[in-house]
């Protein structure tokens, strides 16, 4: 979306663009299929051009927080985080950036909940990490997902974990339905029941959490 010479030049954004996608999504209860009209703003992430971002921010339902694998929550990312505060805007963090060396999701998480002071928690976890990143399980469905072909567009869903990483997303499995028995009342409650919790049970309490500003789902 970089369209201005200076931004591919430079490989930063400079000027916030609009664009717009459809998604078509089936409900986890009942299985419905809706069709979406997401519109999408790119914004700078230099400190340079932050008014892009509160200009932006004003009119958004929701923002992305991109944050490094390398180099996890910035300065420029703790006034981002302040300006959505502002606007009381929901957030759902991604992580990019996992083929580089010395990517490491668990470090951004904890930096997520010790420098900005949000409740936060994986919700996949990546399928190795530098040059054998190939792709992540999905702790919602408990899916393996796997990028293949030229720059990994084509994708693959597999039912079998990978016994490498099974126990890690065991254990991320269960820190995502902790942290959210802290801000949703309904996981709390089957939380400390010891009822078995559902994707058709995190999924909403995910939404109910991250649009209340009481959480971000990392991905």
């Amino acid at each position: 979306m970089d369209s201005m010479e200076l931004e591919r030049e430079k490989g930063i954004t400079i000027q916030s663009a609009a664009t717009y996608c459809d998604w078509k999504a089936t409900e986890p209860i009942g299985g419905q299929t809706i069709d979406y009209n997401v519109n999408i703003i790119d914004t700078p992430g230099h400190v340079d051009f932050t008014i892009e971002v509160e200009r932006a921010l004003r009119v958004l339902d929701g923002a992305v927080l991109v944050l490094c694998a390398v180099s996890g929550v910035q300065s420029q990312t703790i006034t981002v985080d302040r300006q959505m505060r502002r606007y009381n805007v929901p957030r759902i963090s991604f992580i990019n950036k996992m083929d580089r060396a010395g990517a490491n999701p668990n470090r951004v998480v904890q930096q997520i909940r010790n420098k900005l002071r949000m409740p936060a928690a994986l919700v996949q976890v990546p399928i190795g990490t530098e040059s054998e990143f190939s792709g992540v399980v999905d702790l919602i469905r408990w899916k393996a997902i796997y990028n293949k072909g030229v720059k990994g567009i084509d994708v693959e869903v597999a039912d079998e974990i990978p016994a490498s990483i099974l126990p890690l997303a065991e254990q991320k499995r269960s820190e995502l339905i902790e942290v959210l028995a802290d801000v949703d009342d309904v996981i709390a409650d089957k939380f400390i029941a010891e009822e078995p919790i559902t994707p058709s049970d995190l999924v909403p309490a995910i939404r109910r959490a991250t649009i209340g500003l009481k959480f971000t789902p990392v991905f």
